[in-house]
């Protein structure tokens, strides 16, 4: 992996070691993929502006959230299904996690059990990521099994009614029951290491809904589809934050936001944070690019709560862009699942560190020795329109300006 220099190094050794299937349904988005391609294309178009003859001779890129201390200002976000990449993927990347210092969220989805993470990671900051699906009982189980576990805080994901058009799945047979083609199949056998692994693991299952010591009943073949395709209680509301609320008494994160008005009501209803996520392009493929609308989120909230954001990172320099307009932290969800597929456990805590070099690097070339001394000041909210912009038409007016970056005060 020495040769590997970034996450898009990374992704492609990654594209090599995965059958076409596997690869396509981690790095793939919904419908067109443009949600995907505004991720990326929105923080490209965010230059930084440097302040120089600044004391960097010590960079700290330690955060403090929710009574922990972070060695990095990333986590590692909510990944359905990680056991397809490699066996046990969910306790290995907790196992990274730890040893970078950063948190890990364990996704409803996941294919290793939560008291198994646990001991994977003793240590670590582990938090939940919740799908409500049809039986809330099954929500009410994984919470209960959280809490007793130690997990630190619990994220509600409500950005998913229905799961997004996701192709590459479709074409790939990509459901439940599994219809694999003639062309997966001898696709898995052109990645002998990956079936071996897989072989000796057993077909992945969500580990969280298999029957318990303390609830034997079976989890319904709808409920485990609905997982599968993330497809979400669509009776859930605002209120129903109060039912969690007696259910969990440590910090209650919302992700899945794009809205200043749905930020204002997660405050109204309680909740200690908000994660600005359009699930990785995964979900509504004409939603805006996180980063744009970060600065409206933040200012909706006021700096009452923690405003977190993920999708399209890819380099320390995008975190750093999301800490200076005013984020408490990012959540990177692909880039360590690349590393996975590379090394296991060792090529996801090498992204990681990957990541937190290139944010220290990035910080220190700004001039800011601690995170807290970055402010929008170093962000050129309007940017100049790339070529292949000025080629095509102009941004939509937005309250007469044509940029999609609202213009806010320096920081």
């Amino acid at each position: 992996m020495a040769q590997l220099l970034n996450v898009e190094d990374y992704r492609r050794r990654a594209r090599s070691a995965l059958p076409r299937l596997v690869f396509d349904y981690i790095d793939g988005g919904a419908e067109d993929e443009r949600c995907m391609q505004r991720n990326r294309d929105a923080l490209e178009a965010l230059p930084l502006i440097p302040e120089c003859l600044r004391d960097t001779s010590k960079v700290d890129i330690g955060i403090e959230l929710f009574g922990r201390r972070w060695r990095a200002p990333f986590g590692i976000a909510p990944i359905g299904l990680a056991g397809l990449v490699r066996p046990r993927a969910d306790a290995l990347l907790a196992a990274a996690a730890q040893a970078a210092g950063v948190p890990f969220v364990l996704s409803t989805a996941s294919n290793t059990r939560i008291e198994d993470v646990r001991n994977a990671a003793p240590d670590a900051a582990l938090w939940m990521q919740l799908y409500v699906m049809g039986e809330r009982a099954i929500a009410e189980r994984i919470v209960r099994h959280a809490r007793n576990a130690g997990f630190e805080a619990l994220v509600l994901t409500v950005d998913v009614p229905v799961s997004g058009l996701r192709e590459r799945d479709l074409r790939h047979g990509f459901r439940v029951p599994m219809r694999l083609t003639p062309g997966t199949v001898l696709d898995m056998a052109r990645h002998p290491a990956w079936l071996l692994r897989q072989a000796g693991g057993g077909m992945p299952q969500f580990a969280n809904l298999l029957p318990d010591e303390e609830d034997s009943a079976p989890v319904s073949a709808q409920t485990q589809a609905a997982l599968l395709s993330r497809a979400m209680d669509r009776t859930l509301t605002w209120d129903s934050l109060g039912w969690l609320r007696r259910l969990w008494d440590g910090p209650l994160l919302v992700k899945g936001l794009l809205g200043a008005e749905d930020a204002r009501r997660a405050l109204r209803h309680g909740a200690d944070g908000i994660v600005v996520s359009n699930h990785g392009g995964r979900q509504l493929d004409a939603a805006p690019a996180t980063i744009a609308a970060l600065p409206a989120m933040l200012d909706a909230v006021g700096g009452r709560i923690p405003v977190l954001l993920d999708s399209g990172m890819r380099r320390g320099s995008d975190i750093v862009k999301a800490l200076a307009l005013g984020a408490s932290a990012a959540l990177v969800g692909r880039a360590p699942v690349y590393g996975l597929a590379c090394g296991g456990e060792q090529g996801a805590l090498s992204v990681l560190q990957l990541l937190a070099q290139e944010t220290e690097r990035t910080m220190t070339l700004l001039g800011a020795s601690r995170v807290g001394e970055l402010g929008r000041r170093h962000v050129e909210m309007h940017a100049p329109r790339s070529h292949a912009e000025q080629a095509g038409p102009a941004p939509v007016q937005a309250h007469g300006k044509a940029s999609i970056y609202p213009a806010h005060a320096a920081a």
